[in-house]
């Protein structure tokens, strides 16, 4: 970050300090995470004009450690006439050892035209869009779609794969598969899989397609919560076996993954703001990268995720309590115990309490606090941030959804929580996230506090660190 925005943001006590966030200025959709030749590069849509919606170009990051970033030139401009009105999502390969983005361009926004392009490079900061974009810019003609956009590719054999998020009108959802040998020519295949699921809509965005271990996973983000389903892959169709949630937060969209050095799956989430459009364009910045997060699966088979090892770096001075009992009348168990910047792994017996959970970003009054709920008798997960800010342009609720406390044998609940200014995310039994945006308006909201309604509980152990900024 330039000494210049340093200064600008430095009594911004909003605007977060370990999650990667460009300089200033609007940034959505993470785009073509990709780890090459001891780097990691992650691109995201990226508007250099000011902390809104438009212009979209490919704003451009570098980290040797996942946690601490140098900012990079943008790597793509919207400059010709098939990108002209935006550069959007895609992803970024490696192809004989040559980098190359693929992505959407806009030549017409208004219209709603979509076509696939790529552009390469041989250093991974200047870009060359190739002669023969439009690579893609014809839709497949028996069907009716609602959009033709955000290409996720990969390599199997001889054979370069791409899918699209789409959808078609009047039945769901759809994700379209497309082959090629040079990423260049590329040849329509088939649906790889069409949603009927009423609950989601017609268009599903930025689709992810990967293996772990013996099941595929497909993830999409269909205007709301980002859905993964875990399956088979056959004759290139997409058999689904299990619905979830990557996030049960409203915060949460548009993620993107690639595979790293050690061979894990690593995705990160576009963190979406809470708060009017006219204070993002006053602050001066909008969206935040979640945290990465590492996906695996448990040997039941479900999904797994956690936070990626590398942040435990940003561990600063250490607090550790365990033993303590909660019950609905129990206040101020964490009294003295403040911050705006912590991690916290909280493990709790649930006894017979019907909710067990934490409270964050709590001022000295009551006046302002966040409440991180696990209700047990209703198998709900969520966080409420009805009362997290005195402020009137924010957008408070209840986020989350339904989670099954039973699924672990230990019986005990695990809370890994990140609070970073107006960041909240929370991690449970490494199964399940939620995430949320708070906007406290008291700068005293800085207390913490434990939970239990319905019954007793017990806080088994709570490890609290003051993390560092990046």
């Amino acid at each position: 970050m330039s000494h210049a925005n340093e200064v600008h943001f430095v009594n911004d006590q909003q605007r977060p300090a370990f999650h990667m966030m460009p300089p200033a200025n609007w940034m959505n959709d993470p785009n073509g995470p990709i780890y090459y030749k001891g780097e990691y590069h992650l691109f995201y849509q990226y508007n250099p004009a000011g902390a809104f919606w438009a212009n979209m170009h490919w704003g451009h990051a570098v980290s040797k450690d996942l946690v601490h970033w140098e900012h990079m030139p943008i790597a793509l401009t919207p400059s010709e006439p098939y990108d002209k009105d935006g550069v959007f999502s895609g992803c970024t390969v490696i192809n004989e050892s040559e980098p190359t983005i693929i992505y959407t361009g806009i030549p017409d926004l208004e219209k709603k035209i979509e076509v696939q392009c790529i552009a390469t490079s041989k250093d991974m900061i200047n870009w060359e869009k190739s002669n023969k974009n439009p690579i893609i810019d014809v839709l497949p003609g028996e069907l009716e779609t609602t959009g033709f956009r955000d290409p996720f590719v990969w390599k199997e054999e001889d054979n370069w794969y791409m899918i699209l998020g789409s959808g078609i009108k009047g039945v769901g959802g759809a994700i379209l598969l497309y082959r090629s040998k040079d990423l260049r020519e590329w040849e329509y295949i088939n649906p790889i899989y069409i949603g009927e699921d009423e609950e989601l809509e017609d268009m599903w965005e930025c689709p992810n397609f990967f293996k772990l271990e013996d099941k595929y996973i497909l993830v999409v983000s269909p205007y709301g919560k980002v859905v993964y389903w875990i399956g088979s892959y056959e004759n290139y169709k997409f058999i689904p076996e299990k619905k979830g949630y990557i996030d049960l937060g409203d915060s949460y969209y548009a993620p993107n993954s690639f595979i790293d050095d050690k061979g894990r799956r690593i995705m990160w989430g576009w963190l979406k703001e809470q708060r009017s459009k006219e204070v993002q364009k006053a602050a001066g910045w909008s969206g935040v990268m979640s945290v990465p997060r590492e996906f695996f699966l448990h040997k039941d088979g479900s999904l797994g995720m956690k936070p990626v090892e590398e942040l435990k770096v940003l561990r600063g001075e250490h607090k550790c309590l365990s033993d303590i009992p909660i019950s609905v009348d129990s206040t101020n168990l964490l009294d003295n115990i403040q911050g705006d910047r912590l991690e916290i792994i909280a493990e709790f017996e649930k006894g017979d309490a019907s909710s067990i959970g934490l409270v964050v970003r709590k001022s000295p009054d009551n006046s302002e606090y966040t409440e991180i709920i696990c209700n047990i008798a209703e198998q709900n997960l969520s966080i409420n941030t009805k009362n997290s800010s005195l402020a009137k342009e924010v957008d408070k609720g209840v986020f989350g959804d339904c989670y099954n406390f039973n699924d672990d044998t230990d019986g005990l609940v695990r809370l890994h929580i990140f609070v970073d200014k107006s960041v909240i995310e929370v991690f449970v039994n490494e199964r399940q996230c939620v995430t949320a945006r708070v906007y406290p308006a008291c700068g005293d909201s800085l207390g913490l506090d434990l939970l239990a309604w319905g019954g007793k509980a017990r806080l088994k152990d709570i490890d609290i660190w003051w993390m560092k900024k990046i």
